[in-house]
């Protein structure tokens, strides 16, 4: 059932074309990713969902009384007082309903008026309709997901909240809204890795049609069916998962650039032709073909890398192969401790993928490291021959009222002005927007400025701290390929799990001021990480499976019940083949981590030899892998032989 749809929709602006020949249906239950270079119109198509824009030509079509969510940018929280107050706010009629309710009951029980307890009865049907009783849990349930304390947040007042606070408040009220169509833009930003997982999980599970804006290409792999991609003056859609959208597309403009050059090939055959025969004995073919040659509708080439960065980092020496040493480094602020006890080396060539919670104290890791600030205790020392840049998450250190043009020229004082414009215009600012103020700059624009800048530094240690969250996937996908193609070191804080996966060699986790290396790539840590999670997950389920079970055990011996010595005896071999199967799991277990650590030794892959053992290796650990799911069927079943004899 079409939910929406837009036909032929254009958008101008003035004499300026944003958009045309728009046309796309959404499905109920759809689920579509909005894609393209920042300014081609993605917010803009938000707005003509929602009716605040009326288009230019064409129609959008919508269903009447759909209900719809959208995420306010300006974060307006009216007269909201709390965290919970705010997250509430689309239940208000409900939570007025509710102290109706009351003040009714209250009344009643001095004065039961016939047309008074009529009254009661519907507005108490409509609470109980309308998810009266379930709307408190599913706040608590997105604060807490969202990263907020449910209890606290009944009283902690709004105007403390941190900006990134403020930001996840407003999802959080949008994601709570009873509503059929959720309209998400950008909403991973200020998420960090373990909070994009579970909006992941709960989008998934969510029973709503979602346009998802969005610059994060694991994100939008795990959510979306289709991709509207806003492209060169107008909008494709596509079918299938993001992964799928970018083989169609790359086969869609291999398609267009074929017929585009057979065109022009055509058209450079005729113009030959004519040229050579205009003005012989073929004069009146030659205008015949003329004439159709100008009527002939042109094909326009597949769009280029135009609006995309040219960006390319260098460094100016290769500096010693010891980058950084820490030992049992200290970092605190106030009574809180952010790092300690952390000892690394950090050597020319790697890729850090610095990972944690928010709040954790990444950036200011990354202060230390840059010598901003002093540790609190133990040692940071960065190699005499290392020369950082750092790009910082708030941008702060483009200075707001210099003209693009004179930060270039002043880090280039002998180029003339033809370099510092072919330098600026490779980052999408051109003719006059070179004189613009670093304070007239979008989010995405003083990006592209601070990555110029860093072009120039020829540092050989380049610190990134969240560089993705103002970027477009275009322009995320030329830094992914810059930082790939340097011959340096680089650390990485980004909650892009696209681009620590392409990237990271090396992964330090920073969380309850402790910092925990892994020596391998984000796609390795996010696995062991995984096990980590469904061990205790298990752990978890062993725990409350023994609880329930004294608890049981415990009621059984108040009354008295001693049951009978059969089913005693059975419960007792029952409870042996659970210890067995808990033994097995754990033997298992042990051997899996066992082979995995010896796959992880680089001097297994240094003979040809080696390499036909590791992938001997690598076939025993599949088949512990398993006889490990086997176990945990077998653990399953006994836990349950266990519990029904029990009961």
């Amino acid at each position: 059932m079409s939910l929406l749809s837009f036909s032929g929709v254009a958008v101008e602006f003035g004499g300026t074309t944003l958009f045309e020949n728009v046309s796309f249906t959404v499905g109920r239950g759809d689920r579509w990713g909005i894609v393209g270079r920042n300014g081609t119109g993605k917010t803009t198509l938000f707005r003509l969902v929602t009716g605040e824009l009326q288009p230019t030509r064409g129609a959008v079509a919508r269903i009447s009384g759909v209900r719809t969510a959208v995420l306010d940018q300006h974060r307006d929280f009216g007269d909201a007082t709390t965290i919970w107050d705010a997250a509430a706010q689309p239940f208000a009629d409900l939570i007025a309903l509710e102290k109706s309710l009351a003040e009714q009951a209250a009344a009643l029980a001095h004065d039961p008026d016939e047309a008074a307890l009529e009254r009661y009865g519907r507005d108490l049907e409509r609470f109980e309709r309308d998810g009266g009783y379930t709307f408190r849990a599913r706040v608590d349930a997105v604060l807490h997901g969202l990263g907020f304390d449910p209890v606290e947040a009944r009283t902690r007042p709004l105007d403390r909240l941190s900006g990134g606070e403020r930001g996840r408040l407003g999802l959080a009220r949008q994601l709570v809204a009873p509503a059929e169509l959720l309209l998400l833009d950008e909403p991973t930003n200020h998420l960090d890795l373990e909070t994009t997982r579970w909006l992941e999980e709960y989008l998934r599970g969510l029973d709503a049609t979602i346009l998802l804006v969005s610059h994060d290409r694991a994100f939008l792999e795990a959510i979306v069916d289709h991709v509207l991609h806003l492209e060169g003056g107008t909008a494709i859609p596509y079918v299938g998962g993001y992964s799928a959208f970018v083989n169609q597309r790359a086969e869609r403009r291999l398609a267009q650039q074929r017929a585009f050059e057979q065109q022009q090939k055509k058209i450079a055959a005729e113009e030959e032709y004519i040229r050579r025969n205009i003005a012989g004995q073929n004069s009146r073919q030659a205008k015949g073909r003329r004439t159709r040659l100008a009527r002939l509708p042109r094909l326009a080439p597949p769009p280029g890398e135009e609006g995309v960065m040219a960006l390319r980092f260098e460094a100016a020496d290769r500096g010693g192969d010891q980058v950084l040493v820490a030992e049992d480094l200290r970092l605190a602020v106030g009574d809180r401790v952010l790092v300690d006890g952390f000892s690394t080396r950090l050597t020319r060539g790697e890729v850090v993928g610095l990972v944690g919670p928010n709040g954790a104290g990444k950036s200011t890791l990354l202060r230390a490291i840059t010598g901003e600030r002093a540790p609190d205790g133990g040692s940071l020392r960065v190699g005499e021959s290392i020369r950082i840049a750092y790009y910082r998450q708030d941008l702060g250190d483009l200075p707001p009222d210099r003209p693009l043009f004179d930060i270039i020229h002043d880090l280039r004082p002998d180029w003339d002005r033809g370099k510092v414009q072919g330098h600026l215009g490779r980052f999408g600012f051109s003719g006059d927007e070179v004189q613009r103020r670093v304070a007239t700059l979008s989010g995405g624009e003083r990006a592209c400025v601070a990555l110029a800048v860093i072009m120039l530094s020829g540092a050989n240690l380049l610190i990134f701290d969240e560089p993705t969250n103002h970027l477009d996937v275009e322009s995320i996908e030329a830094l992914e390929d810059a930082i790939e193609g340097f011959d340096g070191t680089v650390i990485l804080v980004s909650h892009d799990r696209a681009l620590l996966r392409a990237l990271v060699t090396r992964v330090w986790f920073l969380e309850d001021g402790r910092i925990a290396e892994f020596a391998g790539s984000f796609d390795e840590w996010e696995e062991t990480m995984a096990e980590r999670r469904r061990a205790a997950d298990a752990a978890a389920a062993e725990a409350e499976r023994r609880e329930r079970e004294r608890q049981r055990e415990r009621r059984r011996l108040a009354r008295g019940d001693e049951g009978d010595m059969a089913r005693r005896a059975a419960l007792r071999e029952a409870k042996r083949a659970l210890e067995a199967a808990e033994k097995a799991i754990a033997d298992l277990e042990a051997r899996v981590a066992e082979l995995t650590a010896i796959l992880e030794d680089p001097t297994l892959y240094s003979t040809p030899e080696g390499s036909m053992r590791a992938k001997a290796i690598d076939a025993e650990r599949e088949e512990a892998r398993r006889e490990l799911d086997r176990a945990y069927e077998a653990w399953t079943a006994a836990a349950e032989d266990v519990e029904r004899l029990a009961s």
